[in-house]
């Protein structure tokens, strides 16, 4: 007898196997639309040229220029860079500059070292050069040097000399001749969130002279950057350090390089731009501009209205401060419809604009809900969403509420066989809304990993979740552009990108645009996206209408066939029904299939035996998407062996 199988929307990772008939249990690269579950989108690589950002990204934001020039500001832990119109353009803030540097060259070398005292410089380290004399008798022009942006390599000259690779061999020897001033790319810090060890990573008396701190006594954040537009002006800050900003307005705007704010704190957790009131805020910043050792990790500083520049309070500006109360530091901010959304690591508050002369109003309206990491929280169609260091999810619509959530264990526990979340890597959390898909997308590191590689869905609409491997360190929603825009990194690739002497120490991020065809497209070519879902386990009971039959599991079952029915089938897909005899059953049935079926697929004939039978279905080719949506059995009972 054929019986229809429904199940319902979403994935159930808080039962067994055996508990979660009728449901959903796991799956890779799926989504739920009107309750039927489908492959997502494919991604393809954005850049005309196939380049690859060095570093991790670990921020996007996209705004226009007043001429309509659409940008995406991409901050990675290697600097700050734009996406514009197929290419990528390095807006990298530079440090001080070192000054009195010379040049030793070696005819038919194109490797030359930088001689300068106690310089200070690790291997690794972008820098470029200006007010150059080249080396006498090398050969290079002064444009060689400033025109080019140089990786310093590893060597081991000591604390007052290091190389770089230039674009052509020298044309003679030379030592110690020349001059240039060094201009070192702003440090953003680690690539990842690491435990810090050695002198200052703990406090005084907590161990013996010369023993580093323990791997648990301190997590280092890793390099941050919080992005913002103040109309086409860029404004980019590096976590706990300083702010720039980057002027889409000017001629030739993308040969400039960002610079640092003025008049603004030099050490900030993180800025945001108040739309709707013109005023920049900087959270968990110094008491007293300027002196960074001043930080406070629950200090708020807001600008004086349509001038960043300002800071002061005074009796004819708009400028102020407040403290908030509640957590040990502020961990993230988000501008919601007339508010924006300030998340510490215990406590919601709301700031508003009131006018003068308060200017902005400052409420708690949360508690035991603090944010897990600085991007773990977007804002969409009036609610906003976030994921918190004390476990669950919560949204604030008027009201802080927790989002019951049926994968909740899966994302958090760590017990037992279960890689959940990697809470000393908490930082590098990542969320983002799917307009198109009224998805809010959480990507995190999994316990034992350093970088993301598993991400968390909640479909708002249909109130479902689902989890996958897709692993994105920053995404945008669609809106400026077409499509989302997503990085992937990969901490061993070499970049793609116009650095002299570049290697792969820091890894390369690649920009892809989602939501577009079926695979995945980069320079590497097509790749098929092999996505699944497998359902609970289904029994014969007395539900199913099948005369005089009593017990739930009692029986065993015979499978003579089953009746695919897909509503969307490009290429194959392949269905499998695993079986077994018992819950949890180590020795469990062979699987029966995989069956290939297409879009005339009638039906498929089977020859099987169990008292339990969960459902797969899979793709593993290029070209390949489905969208399921019934499923029917023919099942008998076949005795109680």
């Amino acid at each position: 007898m054929l019986q229809k199988l429904n199940f319902k929307p979403g994935f159930d990772k808080m039962v067994t196997e055996s508990g979660a008939e009728s449901q959903w249990i796991d799956g890779d690269f799926v989504r739920f639309r009107y309750g039927l579950p489908e492959k997502i989108g494919g991604w393809s690589q954005l850049t005309n040229s196939n380049n690859t950002l060095p570093g991790v990204a670990r921020a996007q934001h996209a705004f226009a220029a007043i001429n309509g020039e659409k940008y995406v500001a991409i901050g990675t832990s290697q600097g700050l860079f734009l996406y514009y119109a197929g290419e990528f353009f390095d807006i990298s803030p530079l440090d001080d500059g070192i000054t009195g540097a010379t040049f030793n060259a070696t005819s038919g070398s194109a490797t030359v070292t930088v001689n300068k005292t106690s310089h200070g410089l690790l291997a690794g380290r972008y820098i470029t050069f200006s007010s150059v004399t080249v080396p006498t008798g090398s050969g290079y022009s002064p444009t060689d040097f400033t025109g080019n942006t140089f990786e310093i390599q590893t060597t081991n000259l000591g604390s007052n000399s290091f190389e770089i690779i230039m674009p052509s061999n020298s044309a003679g020897s030379t030592s110690g001749t020349g001059s240039a001033q060094i201009d070192p790319y702003e440090i953003v810090g680690p690539t990842f969130q690491t435990a810090g060890l050695g002198w200052g990573t703990s406090t005084w008396g907590s161990g013996t002279w010369g023993t580093a701190s323990t791997t648990s006594s301190v997590i280092l954040d890793p390099g941050l950057w919080s992005l913002d537009n103040f109309g086409q002006i860029l404004v980019a800050t590096i976590h706990n350090g300083k702010t720039f900003t980057w002027n889409a307005g000017v001629t030739n705007p993308r040969t400039n390089r960002a610079t640092i704010m003025s008049g603004a704190p030099t050490k900030s957790r993180l800025t945001q731009v108040s739309d709707r009131d013109r005023h920049v805020f900087h959270f968990g910043t110094e008491t007293t501009i300027g002196s960074s050792t001043t930080q406070d990790p629950m200090f708020i500083r807001f600008s004086d209205q349509e001038n960043f520049n300002v800071y002061q309070p005074t009796a004819i500006n708009t400028a102020g401060t407040f403290r908030l109360d509640k957590g040990n530091e502020i961990i993230g901010a988000v501008s919601g419809k007339d508010y924006t959304l300030v998340l510490t690591d215990t406590s919601a508050y709301v700031i508003q604009y009131v006018g003068p002369p308060f200017t902005f109003s400052v409420r708690q309206v949360g508690t035991n809900c603090g944010l897990i990491g600085q991007n773990a929280l977007s804002y969409s169609n009036g609610i906003v969403f976030w994921m918190s260091g004390e476990g669950g999810f919560f949204m604030f619509d008027g009201t802080v509420k927790s989002i019951p959530c049926e994968v909740e264990d899966f994302v958090f526990s760590t017990t037992g066989n279960n890689l959940g979340i990697n809470q000393t890597s908490s930082q590098l959390v990542y969320a983002e809304h799917n307009t198109l898909y009224n998805e809010i997308n959480w990507f995190y590191a999994k316990f034992g990993s350093q970088q993301i590689d598993r991400c968390v869905t909640y479909n708002y609409a249909e109130n479902v979740w689902t989890t996958s491997s897709l692993a994105r360190t920053s995404y945008i929603d669609q809106g400026l552009f077409d499509l989302p825009y997503a990085t992937e990194y990969n901490k061993t690739s070499l970049p793609n990108f116009s650095i002299q002497g570049i290697t792969s120490t820091y890894g390369a991020s690649i920009y892809y645009a989602h939501e577009t065809g079926t695979d995945q497209v980069n320079s590497s070519g097509t790749t098929s996206i092999d996505a699944f879902i497998q359902s609970g386990d289904f029994d014969i009971t007395n539900s199913n209408n099948i005369a005089n039959l009593q017990g739930d599991g009692e029986f065993t079952m015979s499978v003579k066939r089953f009746i695919p029915d897909f509503q969307v089938l490009t290429g194959n897909s392949k269905i499998t029904l695993l079986l077994n005899d018992y819950p949890n059953n180590t020795a469990a049935s062979s699987p029966l299939g995989p069956f290939t079926v297409t879009s005339s697929t009638d039906k498929i004939d089977t020859r099987a035996r169990a008292r339990l039978v969960a459902l797969k279905i899979e793709n593993d080719a290029v070209g390949e998407t489905w969208r399921y949506g019934t499923f029917r059995l023919d099942a008998k009972p076949d005795g109680r062996r």
